[in-house]
């Protein structure tokens, strides 16, 4: 499993490093066309490449969850003749060590009848009520 994470991780990698500017090939690129994350300011450009690592680990990290969700509800529907109820089922019955934990304002959407697996936006929290005092008050 840990095989498959690391070959799909790399893959995602070098997809990514393939995704260069333009004007790094020596093609020309519009005037005036910077990265939308990118300040073009020099003394800004270590933080701005840690972040796009940063965010390049949070993207690959999320892929390759998918996968090994994906790769898990397949072979639980092979193993078993049937997909599972939940996705507890693959954790349960051997499948998964464990769930993955989906990245951070977001849930995993498991559809049951068709084995289809989704990352949605995860539901607001609910909102203290109206009126509530944000602080204590004093007698």
């Amino acid at each position: 499993m840990n095989r498959v994470r690391g070959l799909l991780g790399i893959a995602v990698l070098v997809a990514w490093t393939g995704c260069g500017d333009a004007s790094q090939s020596g093609r020309s690129s519009s005037a005036g066309s910077t990265n939308a994350s990118s300040s073009g300011n020099p003394l800004t450009a270590p933080v701005d490449y840690l972040g796009a690592v940063g965010k390049a680990q949070q993207r690959s990290a999320q892929v390759v969850d998918m996968a090994n969700l994906t790769h898990a509800i397949q072979a639980f529907q092979a193993g078993e003749e049937r997909l599972p109820a939940t996705l507890q089922d693959l954790v349960t019955e051997g499948y998964l060590p464990r769930l993955p934990v989906a990245p951070k304002g977001t849930q995993f959407a498991y559809q049951p009848q068709t084995g289809q697996l989704r990352l949605v936006p995860a539901p607001a929290a609910p909102a203290a009520p109206v009126g509530t005092p944000s602080r204590p008050t004093r007698p």
